[in-house]
């Protein structure tokens, strides 16, 4: 019979998930991964599949988009602080994102990895971004009552653009339009690191909710630009 000692010692550690993460960027991969990693064990212990935290990344992130939402009024007439809200988006996305990533290191550790669980996993990605955009959306145009409309929906689509590269990066012919790794790099792609983004959203929402209106715009016109850029690199490479 194997000793106390010796099975806890068989049993993955926050390094071991850590190592199998799928990276994201520098600020996921330095904060987000490593809590995740930590999300993971805990999940491992309880016996918990990588499903349970998928589920539970999605009702958390859910649950803090629409209070965002149901808020934004209340935040721009100064009836609610805005750095309460701020503060529940900060932690309530980035919880959400870290059992994210604990899911995958979850699945690929302890070998429960399976095609239905990867499309769970994507779908419920899906229906958590459509409610932080609406989220955004929603303060800035609490904020902004001119916002155009069509803003909106463009915002709205080109979020879905790092998403949509990400699945398909995932698969055998991916390919990077950068390639370096240098830090200099990886500090210009922090404004497409998911875990940064939501950061960064949510310290906004917290302090200057007023500019998220200019949230909006910026990362409408980094996705699009980058939605083209990925056209033109992958249809360049089609043509080799």
């Amino acid at each position: 019979m194997q000793s106390a000692t010796t099975v806890a010692e068989a049993r993955p550690t926050v390094a071991d998930f850590h190592r199998v993460n799928r990276g994201g960027g520098l600020f996921s991969e330095s904060v987000s991964q490593w809590l995740g990693a930590v999300f993971a064990v805990v999940a491992q212990r309880l016996g918990l599949p990588p499903t349970a935290l998928t589920i539970t990344n999605l009702v958390l992130g859910l649950a803090t988009s629409v209070t965002v939402v149901a808020l934004a009024g209340p935040v721009a007439a100064g009836d609610v602080p805005a750095w309460a809200v701020g503060l529940l988006a900060l932690v309530g996305w980035q919880v959400a994102y870290a059992l994210d990533c604990a899911d995958g290191q979850l699945a690929r550790v302890t070998g429960q990895g399976s095609a239905a669980g990867a499309r769970v996993d994507v779908l419920c990605d899906v229906a958590a971004q459509i409610a932080l955009v609406a989220a955004l959306a929603a303060t800035a145009v609490a904020q902004e009552p001119a916002t155009p409309t069509w803003l909106v929906a463009i915002f709205a689509g080109t979020w879905m653009v790092n998403l949509v590269t990400s699945v398909m990066q995932a698969g055998p012919n991916a390919a990077s339009m950068v390639t370096s790794t240098s830090l200099p790099v990886r500090l210009v792609k922090l404004i497409r690191d998911y875990g940064a983004v939501i950061f960064v959203a949510a310290l906004v929402l917290a302090f200057a909710p007023a500019l998220v209106l200019w949230v909006v715009v910026a990362f409408t016109i980094v996705n699009g630009g980058f939605l083209l850029a990925s056209i033109a690199f992958s249809a360049r490479a089609s043509l080799r």
